[in-house]
């Protein structure tokens, strides 16, 4: 094992013995080989940059690089788009670390010798990104390689794994786009992710966000703060603006689109398909902090002559998110609200039986007009999980969900 730490700057000589330089950085190709530096650039005593390929390495250690071709085989430098250069793209970048859900900074890079009969390469290993890895980069030149070795070990060391880091790149005009193991941040919980969006700059929030899917990203905006939101979706072209709030639940979208400057919320409005704009253009239309501004139209509703068979039927076509549906709610011909079904009561009846014998008595409603604080009061009193919003006729419209009372009520605080 060897750190870029204890090599940058070290000294490289030809095959004849000669002194070529000194190293400034290493090279990797992740079209050729993601794991081997393919390029050492020396930096010659007149300043000209040259570039040993990996071929023209004999041998490398901690106290100098040999090469196995004289001198004038060596060819200077050219800038390489597709090469991932360690010091120029990786050293001291922020990248994220997905085991402990944060935010780190790379202190340093390990690699392998890896020595054969003609010449020798090096294979990285992982970033360092602890504290034993900032005092060996702290110390080097100040006392002997061994000397600091045995201090770094003092302290905790931490790695991650090559093959599992996240380099943020948050300049599209760069010369290459580091790799990054987007699908692994994609596992993460929208909250966990939300956090780590948090410790980022808005360059690199941009970055990350952009380079996920639809869902994933919707779920990510959702958890991120109001003016976050408004920040991103600004930032981004209006079409793939609408396709993140479009997967949005519609109430999370609403609250998006009021925060939004109006052109900007009509614009996101007219990219979205119809039947998910007109959904969020409905509850616009309600005032903030009311029941109506604080429901969702996700809900199940069924005919209140239906049974528990088609109340799991209709389960097994809902579209929106399964794990807010609480309970099922029976209306008649005109929409009106007539009953409620908690979900505990259907996994325990007999498909055959009839919705309406299962419904909770009396029917617990509230108005869309009624405010923020009538809801919570509603919640509090009757221990619920979901309140549906009617209108003054009855009517159904929505329903309030304990993840809305509990977002409002932390706020007020």
């Amino acid at each position: 094992m060897i750190h870029f730490s204890e090599i940058e700057r070290l000294d490289a000589y030809d095959a004849k013995g000669e002194y070529l330089g000194w190293l400034v950085d290493l090279g990797i190709d992740p079209n050729q080989n993601p794991l081997r530096v393919a390029l050492y650039l020396i930096r010659a005593p007149k300043k000209k940059l040259l570039c040993l390929t990996h071929e023209q390495i004999q041998s490398i250690s901690v106290r100098a690089i040999q090469a196995n071709v004289p001198a004038q085989e060596i060819r200077p430098f050219a800038p390489d788009e597709g090469v991932i250069r360690i010091k120029k793209d990786v050293l001291d970048q922020q990248i994220i670390d997905v085991n402990n859900q944060k935010v780190v900074r790379v202190n340093d890079v390990d690699f392998d010798i890896q020595p054969s009969e003609r010449h020798t390469h090096l294979r990285i290993v992982a970033v360092n990104v602890g504290w034993a890895a900032a005092v060996r980069r702290m110390l080097q030149g100040l006392a002997a390689k061994h000397t600091v070795r045995r201090i770094s070990n003092i302290f905790p060391s931490k790695t991650i794994p090559w093959e599992f880091v996240n380099l943020i790149e948050p300049d599209p005009a760069r010369r290459v786009k580091l790799r990054i193991t987007y699908h692994r941040l994609a596992e993460l919980h929208p909250a966990d992710l939300a956090d780590i969006l948090e410790e980022l700059s808005r360059d690199e929030q941009k970055s990350v966000i952009e380079s996920l899917d639809n869902e994933t990203a919707a779920h990510a905006v959702s958890e991120i703060s109001p003016r976050m939101q408004v920040a991103f979706l600004e930032s981004i072209p209006a079409d793939r603006a609408a396709d993140i709030v479009e997967e949005m639940p519609p109430d999370e979208a609403a609250d998006v689109l009021q925060e939004l400057h109006p052109k900007t919320s009509a614009e996101l409005l007219a990219n979205m398909e119809e039947e998910e704009a007109e959904e969020v253009r409905d509850l616009l239309g309600f005032e903030e902090n009311t029941a109506g501004g604080l429901m969702t139209t996700e809900f199940i509703a069924l005919e209140a002559s239906g049974t528990v068979g088609s109340a799991i039927a209709a389960f097994k076509t809902f579209e929106g998110p399964i794990e807010s549906v609480h309970a099922v709610y029976l209306i008649n011909g005109e929409s009106v609200l007539t009953g409620v079904v908690p979900l505990a009561h259907l996994v325990l009846a007999e498909t055959s039986a009839p919705l309406k014998e299962l419904s909770t008595d009396p029917v617990i409603s509230i108005h869309s007009h009624k405010d923020g604080k009538t809801v919570v009061n509603l919640f509090h009193k009757y221990n619920l999980l979901a309140l549906p919003v009617v209108d003054d006729d009855g009517r159904l419209l929505g329903e309030v969900t304990a993840d809305d009372v509990l977002e409002l009520v932390v706020t007020r605080k």
